[in-house]
């Protein structure tokens, strides 16, 4: 059985005060719910503070990036070491990674073996434009996103993944797509090129998240399905009772 989890981005969002705020809120009703993985993923500035909040809670902390080389003349860009002293998750690969900064497969490749060689677990996203998605192509897309971004990487390696599938067109927007369409995708395309890369066994084993417009009002209908095994959610993580409710219809 695959474990569930529920991991929070809270992208471009909170002060150090204000994460801390929030953390303070979430910990209480998140601390408990030890059958499901939590994960909170604030900004970088907030990571220091929250990983002395959240020590000994049993909930993980995640960067929402990072680098692939472990040091240098990189302005601004932040190395897996310096993530890795703090946390034990990174999202890699975002669609806002890659609509506004020009991320490609080729780099989400780099960032994950990156992470996976200093022990961090890579949150990998995946997901179609609407455009993409009207086309029908969102098999084809979201295969070569599999395939581009995980290319090269063993079988124990593929294991210590979470891959998130969020179409591009549901995030933000309130445009969630249907538990059977997403489970459909997780099934037929993401666990299908997950096994033949790394093996049938190592593809039951792998968590793959849902994300794009997770509410408390539709998480459930997400959590029940065969192949949705959590997910990665935005907007509703910077509200600790939409958060809460969203973990506790993961249990």
């Amino acid at each position: 059985m695959r474990k569930k989890f529920v991991a929070g981005n809270w992208k471009m969002n909170k002060t150090v005060a204000e994460a801390q705020a929030l953390a303070t809120e979430l910990i209480p009703g998140l601390a408990p719910l030890t059958s499901i993985e939590r994960v909170l993923c604030p900004p970088f500035t907030a990571l220091h503070p929250l990983a002395g909040m959240l020590q000994n809670t049993g909930i993980g902390l995640g960067a929402q990036n990072l680098y692939w080389e472990t040091s240098g003349a990189y302005t601004a860009e932040v190395a897996p070491p310096m993530v890795a002293e703090l946390c034990q998750y990174v999202i890699i690969g975002h669609s806002e990674r890659r609509q506004y900064f020009g991320e490609t497969d080729e780099t989400v490749n780099k960032r994950v073996k990156a992470a996976l060689a200093i022990g961090l677990t890579p949150i990998v996203c995946i997901g179609e434009t609407l455009e993409e998605n009207q086309a029908g192509k969102t098999a084809e897309i979201v295969s070569r996103q599999v395939r581009g971004g995980l290319a090269d990487l063993t079988p124990p390696e593929g294991a210590k993944l979470v891959v998130a599938y969020e179409p591009v067109w549901a995030i933000g927007t309130g445009l969630a797509a249907s538990e059977v369409d997403a489970n459909t995708i997780h099934r037929d395309v993401v666990r299908v090129a997950l096994a033949e890369m790394f093996g049938a066994e190592v593809a039951q084993g792998l968590q793959i998240l849902y994300g794009g417009s997770v509410k408390p009002n539709n998480a459930a209908n997400y959590f029940t399905q065969s192949d949705i095994d959590g997910a990665l959610v935005g907007g509703a993580s910077l509200k600790a009772a939409d958060f809460v409710a969203i973990a506790q219809a993961a249990v």
